[in-house]
């Protein structure tokens, strides 16, 4: 046992599946040297940490947090911000925390139709709602008065709402690369404030399929093809994104025949992961008449914010749906 004195470690969940809190746990044993070095002040999916404990810790007693989900809610922003205000280090752990990820899609939508799907009576989550009753900030009881967060019209990543010092992508994070990250601190060789902890190439650097001469006269959904296991699966028609995604995985997808979908996100310098994807597919596509090209996208690709921002629409220049204001 080190006499070294234990660090404090956070965890945290926001607007996310849960995801980044098991793949913590794929560390496997060495979770135990984790526990040996931190001392984990925080982590609510796991222990009975309490929001007035951090609140009472000096600014900067905490370590490390490692921060997980999107911003979506008034409680979420301030937690963002309290454990911001108490950590020396803020990571942006995995895809949701770093680009929104798919909770970011809501972007698409107003919070009104966000509801009214989710509560509207006849909805397939809520058959019978004749009341209509929704989800209120604040509800007047005999007791007293209840409150719920509120929920935003907009999802926003991280550090739109609060400075992060490192980024650990994926979705979830790979084991291999967060057991890396842990050490980088334990060690103190974390790389400049605001890298991201990982590779900047792409997957196809790591992918171990042939690649020739790139020519795709058709895009073919996942279920219409089975592609042979050893061709480059965007020559074969399938809408890859390692062409445009960050390394760091292994490949994973690929290798089980399965095209990469983007989790990862973009290589260091690029400012817009579905812009880069939409250049790098159109020096691709196999055809100089516009018209053919647009049937090309628009049969193969019936899903483009699906596709191209499936991770990062809250983080791209686009970041949300243009809201229409009729007067």
């Amino acid at each position: 046992m080190s006499d070294k004195p234990k660090g404090k470690l956070a965890f945290y969940w926001a607007a996310s599946c849960g995801g980044c809190d098991i793949s913590l746990l794929a560390i496997d044993e060495k979770i135990l040297d984790v526990a040996e070095a931190f001392d984990i002040v925080l982590w609510p999916c796991a222990t009975d940490g309490k929001v007035r404990d951090v609140e009472k810790m000096a600014d900067g007693e905490i370590d490390v947090c490692l921060f997980n989900g999107g911003i979506r809610t008034s409680e979420q922003e301030y937690m963002a911000q309290l454990l911001r205000r108490k950590s020396k280090v803020l990571v942006a752990f995995g895809s949701c925390a770093c680009e929104g990820c798919i909770p970011g899609l809501t972007n698409m939508n107003t919070r009104q139709e966000v509801f009214d799907t989710v509560y509207k009576e006849g909805s397939a989550t809520m058959p019978e709602n004749p009341q209509d009753v929704r989800p209120q900030p604040a509800t007047k009881m005999p007791e007293g008065t209840l409150h719920l967060p509120i929920f935003y019209d907009t999802l926003r990543t991280l550090d739109q709402t609060v400075e992060v010092d490192y980024y650990l992508p994926g979705c979830p994070p790979e084991a291999e690369n967060i057991w890396k990250a842990i050490v980088a601190i334990l060690e103190n060789k974390l790389p400049p404030k605001g890298s991201v902890i990982g590779l900047n190439t792409t997957v196809c650097d790591e992918c171990p399929r042939t690649r020739g001469e790139k020519k795709i006269k058709k895009f073919y959904r996942t279920w219409e093809i089975i592609p042979d296991e050893e061709t480059c699966l965007l020559e074969q028609g399938l809408l890859c994104c390692g062409i445009a995604t960050r390394a760091g995985c292994g490949a994973l997808c690929p290798a089980v025949n399965s095209p990469c979908i983007g989790c990862h996100g973009a290589n260091d310098g690029v400012a817009d992961f579905g812009a880069r994807l939409m250049s790098a597919l159109a020096s691709v596509i196999d055809s100089d008449d516009p018209d053919e090209i647009r049937r090309i996208i628009e049969e193969g690709i019936p899903d483009p914010v699906g596709n191209f921002y499936r991770f990062s629409l809250a983080a791209s220049q686009l970041r949300r749906k243009k809201k229409v204001v009729r007067g």
